[in-house]
């Protein structure tokens, strides 16, 4: 089997399934499975239309868990339904190093063992457990180290300005017993540069953390710029970082975005898991 640390991350399309976005020769070559979904190919109704992965925006529950099933169908998951590890995002820095004891939490929409509470990056290293955390403007995060071990990151202006990619990385190669070089990173869809205007106020905290790139024209800032940067600076190889590169308040025909849709809208998903089910 190829070396983790030779791998070049990158982000194509999955076959016969265009709102799933993957690293096909990292399931193939390390049986890791990493993936961003859009908002097409589902069950759910507007505003939720159509492949809402997210039980708390008002959608049909039912819906939610039909969605879910047919993103883990795509990936060949299927058998780990019941295993899918999802958490309560508040907007924080907490971690949480998820396995065996927590498989299933937050599986189901509304039924079942809730989510993990209060937590905005899970962190596992057990085979057979997806982890699932839920976008719709923020930046999805998913980090991988040999071993394997796999996060999912939850990072909006709060969690980017607290590092938390960063800080997720550390954490990784901690439990993965690695050297942060050897980490890959993925970024999923996000609001841009383009359409995030924020407050000089918050612009300011940014600039005196991560300096003036971090301030894109006409008072907007450029969140995947933090988030590189908490995550280089934490150690990880500017080449061993992917990125879809797309922005979600830009292209609402294809990804959900919170700001674009005045806050009523289903959510896409950063999705990881090592090996699968029997």
């Amino acid at each position: 089997m190829a070396s983790l640390t030779d791998h070049t991350p990158q982000l194509l399309p999955l076959r016969n399934a265009p709102a799933i976005w993957h690293d096909e020769r990292l399931a193939a070559d390390h049986g890791v499975t990493v993936v961003f979904t859009g908002r097409e190919g589902g069950v759910s109704a507007a505003p939720y239309a159509s492949l809402n992965l997210a039980g708390h925006v008002g959608d049909a529950p039912d819906h939610v868990d039909r969605n879910r099933t047919i993103v883990l169908d795509a990936l060949g998951l299927g058998a780990c339904r019941d295993r899918l590890i999802s958490a309560e995002q508040v907007h924080g820095e907490s971690i949480a190093q998820v396995g065996e004891a927590e498989a299933g939490e937050g599986a189901f929409a509304m039924r079942g063992r809730p989510p993990v509470p209060e937590t905005d990056a899970l962190v596992t290293k057990e085979a057979g457990i997806p982890l699932l955390m839920c976008f719709a403007d923020c930046v999805p995060v998913v980090i991988v180290a040999p071993g394997p071990v796999v996060a999912v990151v939850h990072a909006g202006w709060r969690g980017s300005l607290a590092s938390l990619p960063g800080k997720a990385a550390r954490r990784v190669a901690e439990v993965g017993g690695c050297d942060i070089s050897e980490l890959l990173a993925y970024i999923g869809p996000h609001i841009g540069t383009c359409c995030y205007e924020v407050s000089d106020e918050i612009i300011s905290h940014f600039v005196n953390t991560f300096g003036t790139l971090a301030r894109a024209d006409f008072g907007h800032l450029n969140l995947e710029f933090t988030v590189r940067q908490s995550l280089e600076d934490a150690g990880v190889a500017q080449w061993r970082i992917a990125s879809l590169g797309t922005c979600t308040a830009d292209e609402t025909h294809a990804f959900y975005s919170y700001r674009a849709e005045n806050g009523t809208t289903g959510r896409h998903g950063a999705l990881a898991c090592i090996g699968s089910c029997p």
